[in-house]
């Protein structure tokens, strides 16, 4: 078996899997999506001058931020080694549609599924109109990113005059959501095969959650509703494998925050007996097969 573990870095999520596929006698290579190349109509692809085509897997950990054109390249051979026949985990669809913030959200609301009141607009009047419309205390995302870099809170209308009339003349696109109180704690549920595989509750600091600024990990058994509802989004992206991140507000309403398809699990595997790299790599072998 040859995987290539598709990363713009060797960051600890991708060292596990390549230590898990070496125990399982695999060769791995890291192969950067900075530095693909395609030719047509041989479809000849290449990483650094090296044939890309070699190997019986593509397992993708990240696609860097870049501009559109970039970040639309990479996804394109993604989806050209699909058409000659070569296994991506996961499936280009799911991560064009997971790594575009808004199309996850269009998704879960068609899906009548709970999420955080929603505004994306590209005027900066409108961006403050909608400030104002959702509470006066919003969440800013960027609409592709990932470990929380980019988010800013919001609730101060001078704070939100200065902030716009950057985003504006930097010409993002204001990705506004209301601000969901939660008690400085979030769920994440990591998914693979359409069963749920482990879960965590991320405590932070502050009102961000995400292990990577410093939020503390701890176990959580998710309840019946949840699970019910984790398996719909499942259903919905027919991904291999998934992270899934919800919050209860004050209210005790669950609200469905992100759906993440390169999802990192450094801190719920400090929580989880079951190595997780490892039913990454059962999924990489299930596709192989199928």
């Amino acid at each position: 078996m040859r995987l290539a573990i598709v990363s713009s870095g060797k960051g600890w999520q991708s060292e596990e899997l390549k230590d898990a596929a070496l125990k399982r006698g695999w060769h791995v290579d890291f192969v950067s999506p900075r530095a693909f190349s395609i030719s047509l109509p041989s479809f000849e692809f290449y990483s650094l001058e090296s044939d890309l085509l070699g190997y019986d897997a593509y397992l993708v950990r990240s696609i860097p931020i870049g501009s559109l054109e970039q970040i639309i390249f990479r996804l394109d051979v993604l989806y050209a080694l699909e058409m000659v026949g070569k296994p991506v985990i996961n499936p280009s669809f799911v991560i064009e549609k997971t790594v575009d913030k808004l199309y996850t959200s269009m998704l879960l609301s068609r899906e009548g599924i709970l999420t955080p009141k929603t505004a994306v607009v590209e005027r900066f009047s409108d961006a403050i109109r909608w400030y104002k419309l959702l509470g006066g205390d919003v969440v800013i995302k960027p609409i592709f990113g990932s470990n929380g870099l980019g988010i800013m809170r919001v609730d101060n209308e001078d704070l939100a005059h200065r902030i716009f009339r950057y985003l504006e003349l930097g010409r993002y696109v204001f990705y506004l959501q209301e601000f969901i109180p939660h008690n400085d704690e979030d769920i994440r549920v990591f998914m693979a095969r359409g069963e749920i595989v482990s879960a965590m509750i991320r405590k932070g600091s502050f009102w961000k959650t995400n292990i990577y600024q410093g939020a503390v990990p701890m176990a959580f058994d998710v309840p019946k509703e949840m699970e019910r509802i984790c398996k719909r989004v499942f259903e919905l992206f027919k991904a291999d494998y998934l992270g899934i991140d919800i919050v209860f507000s004050e209210k005790g309403e669950m609200y469905l925050l992100e759906v993440n398809g390169i999802p990192g699990w450094r801190g719920l595997q400090s929580v989880t007996e079951k190595r997780i790299a490892d039913v990454i790599l059962d999924c990489v072998e299930r596709r192989i097969s199928s």
